[in-house]
């Protein structure tokens, strides 16, 4: 049964909004045409990466001190090359570069800034799970065209974005963005006989409530004790309130984060001990968590550290870490309630 909206494309969609915007000039419609394309590039070599010799590590360590995968280094490398030209970037920056990337000379520059991790969940590449697109886009600060980008162009806090989404690579590949303001949230299913993506998930709304926590109890001996007494409470709450809910996790994030937006629930990614060098977790503030924390505020869920809103945050470097809870509304606020000491497993 089709869905409502099916047969429109993403290009009508990105037209139909810009139409709806009286100051809008064509720019960021550019922009997210060609980081479509980018995408289906991606999603094609993905897809034959059994086939091909794309699978694997190649034997670098990149600035998160995490194996450098080939696709992700080729999933970089396409994105790069398909936006710096399009005259509408101010700078970029990505998961795998220490840097901000800027537009080579012979190109033109815009006002956007482009944040993204190119291939996250790049190592279940091997074993075939679910991994994505994520990014986030932003206006520069400076105001002199003249001048180079500067770290305080892109370093924002995530309420300044103007658009955020991921593009999923799985059983089909699927595009889902925001561009706030009321706008929405909307889900795109690529068809690859027609190479289109097409509207498939309108208007997506996350459940207030969900059913689902998705966590790594394998980390349980490095959390501390306000964790350990959250994920126990999703564990043992349905003996308690009657509210039971449902270990599910991939260790792919867009995976997890897809599925929770779609049927409610908590993914949660908290600060631990195992790592001295990551104190407040592996995830990445501007180029993963702002850009989902986006989504799911615009979807009518939530985001947060554990103390306050992810999106509020006023990040200080490009790959600051920090804990993630994001999800169905109620839920995370539980999580924060426990993270902050507010609650208790025994209250």
């Amino acid at each position: 049964m089709q869905r409502q909206g099916a047969g429109i494309t993403i290009t009508q969609h990105i037209l139909k909004q810009q139409r709806e915007n009286p100051v809008a000039t064509g720019a960021f419609t550019t922009l997210l045409n060609e980081l479509i394309v980018a995408a289906k590039v991606i999603s094609r070599e993905v897809n034959k990466a059994g086939l091909v010799d794309i699978l694997g590590s190649t034997g670098k360590i990149n600035v998160q001190e995490e194996k450098v995968q080939k696709l992700d280094v080729f999933s970089n490398q396409i994105i790069i090359e398909r936006m710096q030209h399009i005259g509408q970037l101010w700078c970029m920056g990505s998961e795998e570069d220490p840097d901000l990337i800027d537009i080579p000379p012979r190109f033109p520059k815009g006002d956007y800034i482009l944040v993204f991790d190119p291939l996250d969940g790049s190592s279940n590449i091997d074993v075939n799970v679910s991994i994505g697109t994520i990014f986030g886009i932003y206006k520069r600060k400076s105001i002199s065209s003249g001048s180079e980008p500067l770290l305080d162009d892109i370093l924002q806090p995530g309420i300044n974005q103007v658009a955020a989404g991921y593009f999923i690579y799985g059983s089909s590949t699927i595009m889902v963005y925001t561009t706030g303001k009321n706008t929405g949230v909307h889900g795109f299913t690529l068809f690859p006989s027609l190479g289109e993506f097409l509207l498939s998930h309108e208007s997506i709304r996350i459940p207030e409530q969900g059913k689902i926590y998705s966590v790594n109890e394998g980390y349980h001996s490095y959390w501390d004790e306000k964790t350990r007494a959250l994920v126990n409470h999703f564990k043992n709450s349905g003996k308690k309130t009657g509210h039971s809910y449902t270990a599910r996790y991939v260790g792919s994030l867009v995976a997890d984060f897809h599925r929770n937006l779609l049927k409610g629930g908590i993914f949660m990614y908290p600060a631990d001990s195992k790592d001295p060098k990551k104190p407040t977790g592996k995830l990445r503030l501007m180029v993963e968590a702002n850009p989902l924390a986006m989504v799911i505020k615009e979807a009518g869920g939530y985001a947060s550290d554990g103390h306050g809103p992810i999106l509020d945050i006023d990040p200080t470097e490009l790959h600051q870490r920090v804990p993630l809870y994001i999800g169905s509304k109620k839920d995370v606020e539980l999580a924060e309630a426990f993270i902050s000491g507010k609650r208790t497993e025994s209250s």
